[in-house]
């Protein structure tokens, strides 16, 4: 029997070692093949587009043939007069599908990266003829943009026009532009010298896309600054009504700045018929009104007082010193959880400043310092649920007592000599409570 599976092995590694060859022969005739083709593909391209957008294929190519000069070796070998282990031939295959794969995938990167060059050389004709349209197109449109901007002029400031005031004369010298290096795209192809003729055609064409981007900027503001001074109008209602609210509702210090800073705003709009940037005045306007928002939703929440956010705080650190002493004392009986909620509870009151606090700041400290006291409660209850159930079970019918109080030391935490420690720590933050008070 052993006789019979030596020999199905020795089989089955036969028929692989054979498969390994072939493939190994036809991916060195593709590779090849695949060589060939790029060599036509390469002149074509450069004639297309020149010698230097198409130096990385020849790099590529160059490349290739080296390394399958090593592939049509190790095949030579293979055939020679001398006698090959299999392990040799089986290497020398792997090896030369190897090089044949990677002969062929860089091949295929090359080519591709060329092809959106070389058709965009192939439209040429076409896009030389799509810029000169546009650009006679948008040359027809400078005279209407020039008078949009003179109208704009008899209603908006010198400042609010300034980003579009240039914009006409800019895009007739682009489109200027556009149509000289249209031409010379045209003469550099008429002569042979594509590379230098796709550059040009893509600078006229880019010119022709600035050109109409600052045309239709005249356009468009024309309708933004109709639609800012909608707007403004809705804003100057909303403001004089929360100016009204605001003057019978919670007077903070705060609430008072911000209410001398929206009637100041208002009181400085500009007069009918006044020339103004409308995107300015209504930006103004809007930072007062949120600014008094603001400021009356907090007065309409109280403040908690230091006394109040320290007691707070005081009471978190009681917590955690709490927990951290039961935890520490108690090493190898505690677990990840209520380790957890500790570190969290530490974390916490990093987070709240040791000195004066910011009344704008109180509030989100009082509700740390209470999660945070609240998280050391957990860890507190959990190390205690870890201490109870790490204890040995002879502790219950001892004269310590048992678990949930039932004599002894346990009925003063809740569960033997562990409840007796943590009781002990509790009460001991209670007094401190009671003396600090």
């Amino acid at each position: 029997m052993a006789g019979f599976w030596g020999k199905r092995k020795r089989e089955e590694q036969d028929a692989a070692d054979a498969d390994l060859a072939k493939r190994a022969e036809l991916a060195l005739v593709a590779a090849d093949e695949r060589i060939r083709l790029t060599t036509d593909e390469l002149d074509f391209a450069v004639a297309e587009l020149g010698e230097g957008p198409t130096a990385d294929l020849r790099a590529a190519l160059t490349a290739v043939r080296t390394h399958m000069g090593e592939a049509f070796h190790l095949h030579q070998l293979n055939h020679d007069h001398i006698p090959d282990t299999p392990e040799e031939l089986r290497t020398r295959n792997a090896r030369i599908i190897q090089l044949c794969q990677w002969a062929e995938d860089l091949l295929e990167e090359r080519t591709t990266a060329l092809q959106p060059s070389i058709e965009a050389v192939r439209r040429a004709p076409e896009t030389l003829q799509r810029v000169r349209a546009d650009r006679d197109r948008l040359q027809a449109r400078l005279p209407h943009a020039r008078e949009v901007l003179e109208r704009l002029s008899r209603r908006y400031s010198p400042s609010a026009l300034q980003q579009v005031s240039g914009n006409p004369d800019e895009a007739g010298q682009l489109l200027d532009f556009a149509l000289h290096t249209a031409d010379v795209s045209t003469r550099r192809r008429e002569a042979g010298q594509r590379e230098q003729a796709s550059v040009a055609l893509e600078a006229a064409t880019e010119a022709v896309r600035r050109a109409e981007s600052l045309l239709d900027a005249v356009d468009g503001y024309e309708i933004e600054a109709l639609r800012a001074e909608s707007t403004l109008a809705a804003v100057i209602d909303d403001s004089r009504g929360d100016l009204v609210a605001a003057r019978s509702g919670p007077r903070t210090p705060a609430v008072s700045a911000a209410m001398t800073e929206l009637e100041t705003a208002l009181a400085a709009l500009p007069a009918p018929g006044e020339k103004n940037d409308p995107f300015a005045v209504l930006s103004r306007l809007r930072i007062a009104n949120a600014a008094l928002d603001e400021a009356r939703e907090r007065a309409s929440r109280p403040i908690p007082s230091e006394s109040h956010v320290r007691h707070a705080v005081d009471d978190a650190d009681r917590q955690i010193s709490v927990a951290r002493s039961v935890i520490a004392g108690h090493r190898g009986w505690i677990g990840a959880d209520a380790r957890t909620r500790l570190a969290e509870a530490e974390r916490l009151r990093a987070e709240i400043p040791f000195g004066p606090i910011a009344e704008d700041d109180r509030e989100a400290a009082q509700v740390t310092a209470r999660r945070a006291g609240a998280l050391a409660s957990e860890a507190l209850q959990l190390a205690q649920r870890d201490i109870d159930a790490s204890r040995p079970d002879d502790w219950e019918n001892s004269g310590w007592g048992g678990r949930g109080g039932r004599g002894g030391m346990g009925g003063m935490g809740g569960g033997g000599m562990g409840g007796g420690i943590l009781g002990g720590l509790v009460i001991g933050s209670l007094l401190g409570d009671i003396f600090d008070g």
